[in-house]
């Protein structure tokens, strides 16, 4: 009798131990963290926050993206990196379309060339096209780590310095903050600047101290990051286009379900969409705002001598993709 008794008693605890077994098993909402280096009110921070509202929206809140915004989580690169060594820290990031070129994604450089792009209208052209799918697959097929899932922009970028700059050879000896990036650094050098290594999160110090004398960022950005504040004049030489790529950690990727998986790209699609609608507004309204603030905008009337000084940059950077960026520059 105590047999049977004790054998309902194990029969009872399993039965609940099972069912609380179950219980902890389920599982809430998907959390997906995306990394973005600049504030929420700049161009690249609305990309951020329509692709989290359109994930939100088509997955009834079972993917969440958690953006953190200006750089919590550190600098472009630093994110990039982690994510590419399987850290963790980042799920999805927005980063320079150019910043896989020194981990092996080669084509990614032609995008950084100084005056490929002649319009946002040229850009876009590209990034709506099969030929930016090419491009955006490249690090996924290359195992590096990452998967590319839009392409987007944040508006031309010019040169900020401290001390007015009317014209090109206003910039010869100026320290210019770059990143480590081997086209900035000669770009810069061939308009006759010494190219500086300054992380971005560092910048607004380097620039007040003296460190270096000027740096280059989208108008919009340049206006979110204050550096109006210690360095307010702003040329529009409109260099390069401020490509952008929103990428997702491979590992990430892989464990999705192809819904999921189908619910980043739709999302992609929505937030790309916005970006090129309301991309120019949103930059024409900040420099109007500079420019009632007190900056100093020069604009370039003769683009000539700054894209002649930049000849053999192109030049060096596209041995071998000759036909490629042949294509990019088609779509004009």
């Amino acid at each position: 009798m105590k047999k049977r008794v004790l054998a309902t008693v194990l029969v009872v605890v399993l039965a609940l131990s099972s069912f609380i077994g179950c219980g902890k098993k389920e599982e809430g909402p998907l959390t997906l963290v995306y990394a973005e280096v600049n504030p929420q009110d700049t161009i690249v921070g609305q990309v951020a926050a329509d692709f989290k509202a359109k994930v939100e929206e088509l997955s009834k809140g079972q993917i969440i993206i958690d953006v953190q915004y200006s750089g919590v989580l550190g600098s472009e690169n630093d994110v990039l990196d982690a994510m590419l060594a399987g850290a963790g820290s980042a799920d999805i990031s927005r980063i320079s379309a150019f910043s896989l070129t020194s981990y092996g994604a080669e084509k990614s450089v032609l995008l950084s060339l100084p005056y490929t792009f002649e319009s946002r209208e040229h850009f876009w052209k590209f990034a709506t096209s099969s030929l930016a799918d090419e491009f955006l697959n490249e690090s996924y097929e290359k195992k590096l780590g990452v998967k590319g899932l839009f392409y987007g922009e944040e508006g031309f970028r010019h040169f900020f310095t401290k001390n007015p700059v009317n014209n090109i050879g206003d910039l010869a000896g100026m320290k210019l903050r770059v990143s480590n990036d081997p086209v900035m650094n000669g770009l810069v050098k061939g308009l006759g600047a010494s190219p500086t290594v300054v992380a971005f999160g560092e910048l607004y110090s380097a620039l007040s101290s003296g460190v270096v004398d000027g740096a280059e960022q989208p108008i919009a950005n340049y206006k979110s990051n204050s550096f109006p504040e210690v360095a307010n004049n702003m040329i529009l030489d409109g260099h390069t286009l401020g490509a952008i790529e929103i990428v997702v950690a491979t590992p990430v990727w892989d464990k999705l379900t192809k819904e999921q998986q189908d619910i980043l790209i739709q999302a992609g699609k929505y937030a790309q969409e916005n970006n090129k609608k309301n991309s120019q507004a949103k930059e024409d309204a900040v420099l109007k705002e500079l420019k009632d603030n007190g900056c100093n905008v020069v604009e370039v009337k003769d683009l000539a001598p700054w894209q002649d000084a930049v000849k053999d940059v192109i030049k060096d950077n596209t041995k071998g993709l000759e036909d490629l960026y042949q294509k990019i520059l088609n779509f004009k």
